[in-house]
């Protein structure tokens, strides 16, 4: 049974591994290479997506019972995560306008050291001496990467730092909501009210700071139509990456989730 579960969680892992980067080299590729420079708008497409999907994956193909919020507070923190989430993905799609994407990843190695301080914050978990230890190099080889990186861009680090920050706050969140007594809700569900949560969000700030961006990608898309196969594949490889995040948080810890993901790269 050991085994079983070992080699569920391995699987889920490696799923997540390779969705994770997927969506991160085809972001870089619509938002540098092609020139679609829209991330907010990006960000909301693959919003919509795990929307629609959540809601056919559970009430139409019922793969999970669906739940319920039970409560103001439940409801006020799968807000609050929405949120974090919407500044991570948006912090992070804005950072790889600027950064290439190995310097992206190496300031994402942070986020365990991240994730480990807002644990003890909110939760007053507190991992061994020796693994906050462990943290520290790989804090100081950012540092010094960031010296000596000739991409470097001061305000591509900023969105990127910050972005990793959210990231680890995230993981926390979710973290809680998926295993806390009388608030669970399984990972399916958890994205379910999550993402239409999180498209009002990115919405508003699409409209005001990306002006007439549907129209330009319906012009884009007449001189080019990949660029809509683009986006469909990219929103639906972003609901996979979210689903398995979930599930392997679920599964482990936020902790470990950020740990793995700083190993990958």
């Amino acid at each position: 049974m050991k085994n079983q579960s070992k080699m569920f969680t391995i699987g889920l892992v490696s799923a997540w591994y390779s969705s994770n980067i997927g969506v991160l080299l085809l972001n870089k590729y619509l938002l540098s290479n092609y020139g679609f420079k829209y991330p907010i708008f990006l960000t909301m497409c693959h919003m919509t997506a795990c929307s629609l999907l959540s809601y056919i994956a559970i009430a139409w193909m019922k793969m999970v019972p669906m739940q319920t919020i039970r409560s103001r507070v439940q409801f006020f923190k799968i807000t609050t995560l929405s949120l974090v989430f919407c500044v991570s993905v948006v912090f992070g799609n804005i950072s790889l306008r600027y950064l290439p994407v190995s310097f992206n990843q190496a300031v994402g190695a942070t986020t365990p050291f991240f994730t480990a301080v807002f644990a003890y914050l909110m939760t007053l978990k507190r991992e061994g001496w020796l693994t906050y230890i462990t943290l520290v190099p790989v804090v100081t080889g950012v540092i010094i990467a960031s010296g000596g990186e000739p991409s470097f861009h001061l305000f591509g680090f900023i969105m990127c730092i910050s972005a990793t920050a959210a990231r680890a706050l995230k993981s926390v969140l979710q973290g809680i909501l998926l295993s806390s007594e009388g608030e669970k809700l399984n990972s399916m569900n958890l994205l379910l009210y999550m993402a239409p949560i999180a498209v009002v969000f990115l919405l508003p700030a699409t409209l005001i700071m990306e002006e007439n961006v549907v129209g330009i990608t319906l012009a884009l898309a007449r001189d080019d139509v990949k660029i809509i196969w683009y986006l469909l594949f990219n929103s639906a490889l972003a609901y996979f990456v979210n689903l398995t995040n979930f599930l392997v948080t679920k599964h482990t810890s936020a902790l470990t989730l950020q740990v793995w993901h700083a190993s990958a790269f």
